[in-house]
C-alpha cells in the first residue's frame, strides 16, 4: 500500500504513567532510556512500532503517522483540500523527519519522511 501507516503515538499528561499502562495492560516492552524519555514501544516484529510519551503542554493525544516521500509536498496538499498544519516539517536529526496536520474535523494526523524506518530501527537496538 502506497503511502502506509507506520507509526502510532500516545501522548499525555504524565508520560511515564502512560508507559507503565500500556506496557501493563498489553504487555509490551517500552525503552524510555533516552534524553526525552520517549518511550520507544518494540512492535517485536509484527505490526507497527510506537512511542508513548509526555505530550506538549500534557496534551492527551492518539496520532497515527503515515510514510510520505515528500512531508511538505503532502502538507499543501492538506491545506488545499482544508486542512491545516498543526506542526510544521521536523527534522530530529539522526532520527526522524516529521509533520502534523489537522484534517476538516480537527483530527492530527502525523507524516513521516518515508526513508525513516522505524520497524527496522527498533531491530537493531
Amino acid at each position: 500500500m502506497a503511502n502506509a501507516v507506520t507509526w502510532f503515538e500516545i501522548t499525555g499528561k504524565d508520560g511515564r504513567k502512560l508507559q507503565d499502562f500500556y506496557s501493563g495492560v498489553f504487555g509490551w516492552k517500552i525503552d524510555a532510556n533516552n534524553p526525552m524519555n520517549y518511550g520507544m514501544v518494540d512492535n517485536q516484529g509484527e505490526g507497527i512500532g510506537g512511542g508513548i510519551s509526555a505530550g506538549d503542554g500534557g496534551r492527551n493525544q492518539v496520532t497515527f503517522y503515515i510514510a510520505v516521500d515528500n512531508p511538505q509536498a503532502y502538507l499543501d496538499k492538506v491545506e488545499s483540500q482544508g486542512g491545516k498544519t498543526i506542526i510544521p516539517v521536523t527534522e530530529i536529526p539522526g532520527t526522524v523527519t516529521f509533520a502534523q496536520f489537522a484534517d476538516p474535523e480537527g483530527n492530527v494526523v502525523g507524516l513521516l519522511d518515508s526513508t525513516y524506518q522505524p520497524q527496522q530501527q527498533q531491530q537493531q537496538q
